[in-house]
């Protein structure tokens, strides 16, 4: 009789202990970097980025992807350290009730360096968002690439910028830059449609202080090379910049209510009830009685638009345009106006590609344009014709000439030369152009244009300063107003401006199931 075989010994694992275990990975994954440096992200005036997701969406809305995510990296000792999610907090949830994907770098994690599988995980949520339709938003705390990783990291960035492109103009893309972005970082969110930044703890640059040095000799702190300040006045690479991260995003959630979450949708429209009274007395009493005292267009437009809806863009950079979003009777629109105040409101290099750019984000989608003129024309000087002013008025031309969405123009006071066709003139396809009785609508304003065509009448005259007064105002009254232009057809009604509201609404109310396509094409090449 042969002996039985020994019973081997099995390993059994309860349901109670894998739970237990999930517990704890979930509880290890929460902690980020540990204690110490979530202590350390705190005492530097920053949310951790687990915070700012809770902050930002609604709560209990946040559904995390790729939280035991792990790197790859082998060398320089890095494959002794692995912590999960890998210094990147990704997922989706909802901001008042609408589908968002967020990912949020975690400086606690190797500095929130990024990994191969820190930018897998990135990927995998912006093409999650392309597929669902909705937007993907990109908080920033980033040293940069993982240097341990080498070419891997740089292939994951080109993996990262491929995904923004492809994109753009289909989802709304917004970047938050809550901490360090440099270097390759940085391209990500130059390509995204809007930029916040915070002040006094974010910055941006392509080389830091120290190469700068080194190449330049320049002695610059990283604030003044590419802090929120630097960028919102001089460069004009961010759009917002806010206090503190939780202003920022709150600001981010404000701009998410004036647009649609993809190219197919229309933008939000709040429930709006018109009395039939949208009279605004108020516009009546702007405008001074010289043409050439400014006034605030700011002034003009919170007239217009439903009560503390306007929300200004770019509003430290370019300051001679003013650009930004707000509702009339409830409807989402995108404003661009010249700026009186601000170098008269002409055209230059800087505003025309602040405004051009703006214009082709409320065109990608849907949002309707309205267009405040008073544009003396474009700057003259050798700064601004050396630095491109052809270029870049051209730019704002392509823009309003491209765009297909409701446009509406209302002329204020001055539109003289080709700053009058630039500015949505009813000739580059704009669908309503009314003017104000003040508006002056000529080649160049009436003091030019006497000292040209009566040069030599002035000139033989027995009093040439009488004669030339004389000439501006004969020029004046024939030119310097909107009539001519209506008598053509290129002002569709000259209206009062008390009116102004009340006209617009209707023409926005009209033009709401507008339809126009541009030629088929792969795509066209605006002048960069």
């Amino acid at each position: 009789m042969s002996a039985s075989k020994p019973k081997t010994a099995s390993f059994v694992i309860s349901t109670k202990q894998k739970i237990e275990e999930l517990e704890k990975l979930n509880a290890e994954a929460m902690l980020g970097g540990g204690h110490d440096k979530i202590d350390k992200q705190h005492k530097k005036g920053k949310l951790t980025a687990r915070e700012r997701i809770d902050l930002f969406l609604d709560p209990g809305s946040f559904q995390e992807i790729g939280k035991f995510v792990v790197h790859r990296g082998r060398d320089f000792g890095i494959d002794k350290q692995k912590i999960l999610g890998d210094g990147v907090v990704t997922g989706y949830g909802t901001v008042d009730g609408r589908l968002v994907y967020v990912f949020s770098q975690d400086f606690t994690v190797f500095g929130g360096s990024l990994s191969e599988t820190f930018a897998e995980k990135i990927v995998k949520i912006m093409d999650m968002a392309v597929k669902n339709g909705a937007p993907c938003i990109g908080l920033n705390d980033s040293g940069g690439a993982r240097i341990q990783e080498g070419v891997v990291s740089l292939g994951g960035y080109a993996d990262i910028f491929y995904r923004n492109v492809r994109s753009s103009g289909v989802i709304p893309q917004i970047s938050a830059i809550m901490g360090p972005c440099a270097g390759g970082a940085v391209y990500s969110p130059a390509m995204t449609d809007f930029i916040f930044m915070v002040e006094n703890t974010s910055y941006m640059f392509v080389t830091g202080p120290n190469v700068v040095k080194t190449v330049t000799q320049e002695e610059v702190t990283a604030e003044e090379l590419g802090g929120a300040s630097a960028h919102s006045t001089k460069s004009g690479v961010t759009h917002f910049t806010s206090k503190n991260e939780a202003a920022c995003i709150l600001d981010i959630k404000k701009l998410l209510s004036y647009i649609p979450s993809n190219c197919e949708e229309e933008p939000p429209m709040l429930d709006y009830e018109i009395s039939g009274e949208e009279i605004r007395n108020e516009l009546d009493k702007i405008l001074p009685d010289n043409p050439n005292q400014p006034y605030d267009m700011k002034d003009v437009i919170r007239g217009i638009v439903d009560k503390d809806s306007f929300f200004e863009v770019h509003e430290k950079y370019a300051d001679n345009i003013v650009v930004g979003f707000s509702r009339i009777a409830g409807r989402s629109v995108g404003i661009v106006a010249n700026q009186p105040m601000s170098m008269a409101g002409v055209l230059d290099n800087d505003c025309s590609t602040k405004a051009a750019r703006f214009v082709r984000f409320c065109d990608a989608f849907n949002v309707p344009l309205l267009v405040l003129v008073d544009v003396p024309g474009f700057l003259p000087g050798t700064d601004q014709e050396w630095n491109g002013i052809i270029m870049n008025g051209a730019k704002l031309l392509y823009a309003f000439s491209e765009a297909t969405v409701p446009r509406v123009t209302v002329i204020t006071r001055k539109a003289y030369g080709g700053a009058y066709d630039v500015m949505n003139s009813k000739h580059i396809g704009a669908d309503m152009n009314f003017a104000w009785p003040t508006a002056e609508i000529a080649v160049m304003g009436a003091q030019g244009a006497s000292e040209i065509i009566f040069k030599r009448e002035i000139a033989s005259a027995e009093d040439p300063y009488a004669k030339h007064q004389e000439k501006i105002d004969e020029y004046t009254e024939k030119f310097a107003n909107p009539y001519k232009a209506a008598e053509r057809g290129f002002i569709d009604e000259v209206i009062l401006p008390h009116n102004t509201r009340a006209k617009l609404i209707r023409a926005f109310n009209m033009l709401e199931n507008k339809v126009d396509n541009n030629p088929r094409r792969k795509h066209g090449n605006i002048p960069l």
